[in-house]
């Protein structure tokens, strides 16, 4: 299991050591030259107020909307449910294209902010939601017993118990926030990705790329840092299997309605804008051609490298995962950790690292789907890991103790016994890399063998010369395709019976 952990976290920090190495060729002066300017101060201050912004928004509206959901005595809660969900299925530069084209004048920080904290929100509410419908509901009577009022019981024993959930998914909003490029581009507000880009692509800068993947690799490690701090060490597993009872339901009484209308407008600003901006361009498209060959080319392409995308990536975090929850020590801290840093960099820093490998080391790899796949596992495997921890985080130690007293070694009782445990947290893994896959741009666009054409290239090929009609199917593909993938992710509330 270390052996495998090790050469994950190897290979997530290709990238970093592509960035280091093209910081040794540059020399301390010229880094010095090339960080230290305006531009940069000008980057770093769009960066961070974006991510710290978006990070504290989704925290809020994720948390808030699943306590309503699981918690409250909601109506509809099945319904609001699946519709806080469904946005996964929407990229971000999707999203981006959808207001833009409705509404030009959404640009900008506070456009940017809007549009990237609706396509976000859903990281957190996911796994704060699946918490909660986890909590032991005696925890909750305890405190009441003890006279605690109901906001006193939200902060002094639910919320602790939600803070791993709060903070890994806020944790994925600002690795994809600090990595995001299609959609901010669109917005037209730069940041340190954005940048990069520019600087590959029309200046043809390599140098001074790299020195601002640099800076972004160390914006990631600060957010590592944070979210490790604040988590802490507390164990949130517990021996038994706790109460089947469902919690009670907390009667919202006068505020029904301004709930429910909170969570409808959250849902028609995230989901309905969208929504109804494709249908109109999809309409448009329609009426002066389509192309049908070429977008089911396509669609095939995007749902083959999505599926083996998934796979790939959902073994990887396992036992990276295992080990840092089952035998927590510095030296599994640092492997997990490690994980995280490659999906920080932009896709196209990652791209540019695996061509030069391939080309240096493995020659016949270059152009491969082989290296595209890599590039997706280093790009999405925290949002496998966040998942996989959080199900191993909850699944009791003493069934391992009692597996290896009955003499099955550590294989054996990973497969027989872990693994069927903590299955929900592999299919929510898989299910959030399929969709990140599936919308994958600038990594596609560098590595893919020539000729290959998938969805997200061919919608930024049309959306970026401003032809949206022609854009639209491949964009309604998209979330057609990404659907089932979010109905999995929705499936586990449909078995909760309605208390």
């Amino acid at each position: 299991m270390l052996t495998a952990a090790l050469l994950v976290a190897l290979l997530t920090t290709v990238p970093l050591l592509f960035v280091v190495d093209a910081a040794v060729e540059a020399g301390w002066a010229e880094v010095v030259h090339l960080v230290v300017r305006p531009r940069t101060g000008e980057l770093l201050w769009n960066t961070a107020r974006l991510a710290v912004g978006c990070m504290l928004l989704c925290a809020v509206l994720g948390t808030g909307a699943a306590w309503l959901v699981e918690r409250s005595s909601l109506p509809g809660r099945t319904v609001f449910h699946v519709m806080l969900v469904a946005p996964l299925a929407i990229p971000a530069f999707v999203n981006s294209y959808a207001w833009v084209s409705l509404l030009p004048s959404a640009a900008g920080f506070d456009g940017a902010l809007l549009i990237v904290t609706l396509s976000y929100f859903p990281f957190v509410y996911l796994p704060v939601a699946a918490t909660l419908r986890g909590l032991d509901p005696a925890y909750e009577e305890t405190a009441r017993s003890l006279g605690h009022s109901g906001f006193q019981i939200f902060t002094r024993t639910i919320l602790p118990q939600l803070r791993p959930a709060v903070l890994g998914g806020s944790l994925l909003v600002g690795l994809h926030l600090l990595a995001e490029f299609g959609a901010l581009q669109m917005l037209r507000f730069p940041t340190f990705t954005t940048a990069i880009y520019d600087q590959y692509q029309s200046a043809f800068n390599g140098p001074a790329a790299s020195m601002l993947a640099g800076v972004l690799v160390a914006c990631c490690l600060i957010l590592l840092l944070a979210e490790l701090t604040l988590r802490g060490h507390a164990p949130y597993a517990r021996i038994g299997a706790g109460s089947a009872r469902p919690a009670e339901r907390i009667r919202l009484g006068p505020m029904t309605l301004p709930a429910v209308a909170g969570l409808s407008t959250l849902a028609v600003l995230s989901l309905g804008v969208p929504l109804a901006s494709l249908g109109r361009w999809l309409a448009e498209g329609a009426s002066s051609g389509l192309d049908v060959d070429q977008i089911a080319v396509a669609t095939g392409t995007s749902l083959g490298l999505g599926a083996l995308g998934a796979l790939v990536t959902t073994a990887a975090a396992v036992p990276v995962a295992w080990l840092y929850v089952r035998g927590r020590n510095r030296l599994s801290t640092a492997l997990e950790r490690a994980t995280y840093i490659g999906s920080a960099l932009p896709g196209i820093v990652v791209a540019l690292a695996l061509v030069t490998v391939a080309v240096r080391l493995v020659p016949g790899m270059y152009q491969t789907t082989s290296v595209l796949i890599v590039a997706y596992l280093i790009l999405f495997l925290p949002r496998a890991m966040v998942n996989v921890r959080a199900a191993l985080a909850q699944t009791p130690p003493v069934l391992d103790d009692v597996a290896h007293s009955l003499g099955a070694g550590r294989l054996a009782t990973l497969r027989r016994v872990t693994l069927p445990l903590i299955v929900p947290g592999l299919g929510a893994g898989a299910a959030l890399v399929f969709l990140a896959v599936v919308t994958e741009l600038t990594a596609t666009l560098l590595l893919a063998p020539t000729g290959t054409q998938t969805l997200a290239t061919q919608f930024w090929s049309h959306s970026d010369s401003l032809a949206y009609g022609a854009a639209a199917p491949y964009a309604a593909l998209m979330v057609l395709i990404s659907g089932p993938a979010t109905y999995l992710l929705t499936r586990q509330v449909r078995k909760e019976s309605v208390a």
